[in-house]
């Protein structure tokens, strides 16, 4: 029987096969008389599910060997404040302010930096297109920049990331790639930090992931908690309080079931960022080609993982969403932010997802336009 599909911006869909071998091991985890959930997070047996976790997500993403790999707590919105608790420094920090989640990330930064300088936004557009790098106000000695690389609820995406040392920039820039994460590669020489919460593209709401370069560790202001400093918890290698161990199992079997795809000659994250373009271009095309569709993104900065779109005709809404749940095609009413629909679209859905919603969006339209 075919689940359905779940297009949630998250807690979003986990791949069938993870899921199942997590049922499989749920009681008894490799002989091991314990379920991972009841394991200690020092005992011989969980230390090695974080250790491969942990080189499977560098091979994935070619992490190199001067950045740390942090499993922590709290996810994005907490990370909002334990960066600047890290890297201000108690100096300006520098946000491009490009949807909800960077607005939050500014505010937040308040609390902590001296100054907060936004360089850039999209807000005048409501938030449909993004700034020209070649346009920020850059700050003079900035301690970092801020981005976040895919705005979930406003559905844009930096394809590209800044080279802020072109700008002629020596801040590291800070990512928040929670939306986009392990969806396509990175260009590590452009980041000094990533960071992300796991249930949109990695695995279960709890885990959050920070990749962070060395040369930033040890900065840390007086006040951020001993369990926030970057430093402290990169020198207990994750364990220097409790980490959120079954989200770091499941992110584990996520990271071995992305080795595991295939795409042509492609394989892992090369597979899956072809997999993900062709989902995203499907979906577009089915509504850039109808009268009765509306996407507002600027077409060159259109998110992959997040498809928000519109009924011209806002009086349906409630008639689409209810017939696509009849059909198994769940979780797609928009941000209450924005309104309308968003079909996120993560490295969990297949292309028969997407395939099942636009043969849905063109039945809807027949019957109704």
């Amino acid at each position: 029987m075919q689940r359905p599909y779940n297009f949630s911006a998250g807690p979003a869909a986990i791949p069938a096969e993870v899921l199942e071998q997590a049922a499989a091991e749920m009681l008894d985890w490799h002989g091991s008389g314990m379920g991972v959930m009841e394991m200690s997070h020092r005992g011989k047996e969980f230390i090695s599910i974080c250790e491969q976790a942990e080189a499977d997500l560098r091979e994935l993403l070619a992490i190199p060997p001067q950045f740390q790999v942090l499993f922590m707590q709290g996810g994005g919105l907490a990370e909002n404040a334990i960066v600047p608790l890290n890297l201000s420094r108690a100096g300006t920090v520098d946000f491009v302010v490009t949807g909800g989640w960077s607005q939050k990330s500014a505010k937040e930064a308040r609390k902590y930096a001296a100054e907060v300088n936004v360089v850039a936004t999209s807000e005048d557009s409501q938030f449909t297109t993004l700034p020209a790098p070649a346009q920020w106000q850059l700050s003079k000695g900035a301690s970092y920049l801020h981005l976040c690389s895919n705005e979930t609820i406003h559905g844009i995406e930096f394809h590209e990331l800044p080279d802020l040392k072109a700008l002629g920039s020596d801040a590291p820039l800070v990512i928040d790639f929670s939306s986009h994460v392990a969806s396509r590669s990175v260009d590590w020489s452009r980041v000094g930090l990533a960071f992300g919460g796991a249930q949109k593209n990695l695995g279960p709401a709890g885990l959050t992931l920070v990749v962070v370069r060395e040369d930033l560790l040890g900065h840390a202001l007086p006040i951020c908690p001993s369990a926030f400093n970057y430093q402290t918890v990169a020198e207990n290698r994750s364990m220097y309080n409790t980490p959120p161990t079954w989200g770091i199992y499941i992110a584990g079997l996520t990271f071995q079931w992305l080795k595991r795809q295939r795409e042509g000659s492609l394989s892992g994250i090369a597979a899956i960022e072809q997999r993900n373009i062709a989902k995203a271009q499907m979906l577009y095309d089915t509504i850039d080609q109808s009268a009765f569709y509306l996407n507002k993104v600027a077409a060159h900065c259109r998110s992959r993982m997040n498809v928000p779109f519109f009924l011209r005709d806002e009086s349906r809404n409630d008639a689409f969403l209810a017939g696509a749940k009849e059909r198994g095609l769940l979780q797609l009413k928009g941000h209450k932010s924005v309104g309308g629909m968003r079909a996120s679209i993560y490295n969990a859905m297949p292309i028969a997802g997407v395939q099942a919603l636009v043969d849905y969006m063109r039945e809807f339209e027949q019957r109704h336009a």
